[in-house]
C-alpha cells in the first residue's frame, strides 16, 4: 500500500488529502479568501493527527505544481518541501491542469459521448492557461495561456463533445458558443490527485527537494499600490 499526502493550492481553494493508493481516505478544504497560508501545514496536522499516522510514515508528498496563482503555489509546494525535508521522504508533483481533468473523470463529470477535456486555470481578464486531454487522462496539447474568444477550441469542438472545466470555466462559457461545449466551474481539489500522484510515485520521478520550483507559465509581475501609506 502506499500513502501519499496531497497538496492544492494553485487556485483559490486551499486542500489537503491523505490517500492510500488510488484510494483519498481523509481530506480537508477551505475556500475562504487567503486561507493557504494559514491553513496548508493546519490541515496536514489535522489529517496525519486524524489517521494516527506521522508525515515519516508516508510514502512521499505530492503538491499541485501550477499553473495558477502565484502565491498560492509558492505556499503549497513550500509546505511540501518542508515535509519531505522534515521526514526524509520524496517529493513529487502532477500539474494543475491534470488534477482538473482527473477530477472530471472520476467525478464522472463527462458529457455523454465526450472526445476532449480541456481545463482552464484563470489568468486574468479573458486569459486562461489550458492544455487539451483526451477522456483517458493523456494530454494531447501542451499547455500554454490561451486569450479566450468565440474561435477558442474550434478545431475540436467540431470534432465531438468537450468538456471545459477550472475556475476558467465560467467566462469561457460567455464567449465559447458551440452545442458540442459543456462547462463545469470548480477549482482542482487534493482529493482528485490521488491517480497521477500514484502513478508518479510508482515511475519514481521524484523532485529535487532543494531546487524544485513550482510551473508558473508566466514570470511573476509585482505591481506598485495606488494606495497611498503615507
Amino acid at each position: 500500500m502506499t500513502r501519499l499526502l496531497l497538496i492544492e493550492t494553485s487556485t483559490e481553494l486551499c486542500s489537503a488529502a491523505l490517500s492510500e493508493d488510488e484510494r483519498v481516505i481523509c481530506y480537508r478544504e477551505s475556500s475562504a479568501p487567503k486561507a493557504h497560508a494559514a491553513m496548508t501545514a493546519v490541515y496536514v496536522k489535522e489529517i496525519l493527527d486524524s489517521t494516527g499516522l506521522s508525515a515519516a510514515g508516508c510514502d512521499g508528498v505530492c503538491v499541485s505544481m501550477g499553473p495558477g496563482s502565484y502565491t498560492g503555489l509558492r505556499v503549497g509546494v513550500s509546505t511540501a518541501k518542508g515535509l519531505c525535508f522534515g521526514s526524509g521522504i520524496p517529493l513529487l508533483a502532477v500539474g494543475t491542469l491534470d488534477v482538473l481533468v482527473w477530477q472530471a473523470i472520476i467525478g464522472q463529470a463527462l458529457p455523454e459521448g465526450c472526445r476532449y477535456i480541456i481545463p482552464m486555470i484563470d489568468a486574468r481578464r479573458m486569459e486562461a492557461y489550458t492544455a487539451v486531454f483526451d477522456t483517458e487522462g493523456k494530454q494531447i496539447r501542451e499547455t500554454r495561456p490561451e486569450i479566450l474568444s468565440e474561435d477558442s477550441f474550434r478545431e475540436y469542438l467540431n470534432d465531438g463533445s468537450v468538456l471545459f472545466i477550472g475556475d476558467a470555466a465560467g467566462k469561457a462559457s460567455d464567449v465559447i458558443v458551440h452545442p458540442e461545449a459543456h462547462f463545469l466551474n470548480c477549482c482542482p481539489k487534493a482529493s482528485s490527485m490521488a491517480i497521477p500522484a500514484l502513478a508518479e510515485y510508482k515511475e519514481k520521478r521524484f523532485k529535487d527537494v532543494a531546487y524544485f520550483e513550482p510551473f508558473y507559465l508566466k514570470e511573476f509581475v509585482a505591481t506598485v499600490s495606488r494606495k497611498k501609506l503615507f
